[in-house]
């Protein structure tokens, strides 16, 4: 926070950072930026961080009505609460988005709000964040919003397709060049994609035995049989001759991973469908198709929520900071290979020789 508000407050660890690449230092911040809002998400859709701070809070309800959030601040939690709160951070994006559009190089104005002036980015934020809350008519706003978001999660899903693609076909590459040094590689590949197809054939084992029962269940049934035989069609594909031919480090490694994604979907999906009620032969209402762990029906929610958390951070941070991703720095490495040279400016943390450091501060 010190390093952010001036050279001053971070002149004495400046010295002692490493100096990276500008582009590298910009996609980071932005990263960092929106890992903090999805923690945020990920506490508003908390209901025990709402029922500690009601029981811990002597104020909390005062609080609540003093801004309007309800009388304990269900306005604040919740679908309804994510959904403003990321419809705030998507204008936040969507703005520096129109700002970079036809930036030649990193010496212009705009490029250095881009690659800057990151603790007044971090107050836009907030304010476009908390700024939702209070857009008139709500109820529509969040219908339509809804919307947006089933289609963006839809893209997203189709993008991080293409990043877990694009990570197995490179892992794949660099192990199957080290056995040419070692042969031990072989043995870790071979391990490797062992481990993927025992994953996914074990997830959708589960699956089946959770998920379906001898009677009923029939859309469980037919969702688990086609996702599986995808699973086994891809892995066909990866290998088959014409595939080899064009692409010689295709293999089962990246079918492999993307069976495993392909089985968290599949989970993801019958952990989100609506249980199925019947009446047994007492005439008693019973709960079918979902897996009974007694009190708490519905745990697999928390599983599901914290799998597609750790997957969504780990697909963005590749796409920002891995070197090799096809990103708007290889373009100016490409075309613009001065700019690129740079050291990196990271919250006005300037070294006495002119150039700057980037602090990675706790």
């Amino acid at each position: 926070m010190a390093c952010c508000c001036g050279s001053a407050g971070c002149s004495l660890c400046c010295d002692c950072c490493p100096r990276i690449r500008q582009s590298l230092s910009t996609r980071f911040m932005y990263a960092l930026y929106f890992i903090l809002v999805v923690v945020l998400c990920c506490i508003m859709m908390s209901t025990t961080v709402a029922h500690k701070m009601k029981e811990h809070i002597p104020f909390f309800e005062d609080m609540c009505k003093g801004i309007k959030a309800g009388d304990t601040c269900e306005k604040l939690v919740g679908y309804s609460a994510v959904y403003r709160v990321c419809f705030g951070m998507a204008c936040f994006f969507f703005i520096f988005c129109l700002l970079t559009l036809k930036i030649n190089n990193s010496k212009s104005c705009r490029a250095h709000i881009h690659n800057g002036f990151w603790f007044f980015k971090l107050l836009l934020l907030g304010a476009m964040c908390s700024g939702a809350f209070f857009i008139p008519d709500q109820d529509t706003f969040l219908n339509a919003w809804r919307y947006v978001g089933a289609v963006g999660g839809f893209l997203f899903i189709g993008i991080q397709l293409l990043l877990l693609v694009e990570f197995a076909h490179k892992w794949n590459k660099n192990w199957t060049a080290g056995t040419a040094s070692n042969k031990l590689w072989y043995a870790s590949l071979a391990l490797v994609t062992l481990i993927m197809y025992s994953i996914a054939t074990g997830g959708l084992v589960l699956m089946a035995v959770f998920y379906t029962q001898k009677d009923g269940c029939m859309e469980n049934k037919i969702l688990l049989g086609v996702n599986g035989g995808l699973c086994v069609l891809i892995s066909l594909v990866a290998i088959s001759p014409c595939v080899q031919n064009r692409q010689p480090h295709s293999g089962l490694l990246q079918s492999g991973v993307i069976s495993c994604y392909v089985t968290y979907l599949t989970f993801s999906a019958l952990s989100s469908k609506p249980a199925e009620v019947v009446l047994d032969e007492h005439g008693k209402n019973v709960t079918i198709c979902v897996p009974d762990f007694g009190q708490d029906l519905y745990r697999d929610e928390n599983l599901v929520t914290i799998l597609g958390t750790s997957l969504l951070i780990g697909c963005i941070l590749y796409s920002c900071l891995t070197s090799t991703t096809r990103s708007s720095s290889d373009a100016l490495q490409g075309r613009y290979a001065a700019p690129e040279l740079e050291i990196a400016r990271c919250c006005f943390c300037f070294s006495p020789g002119g150039e700057s450091a980037f602090c990675l501060l706790p």
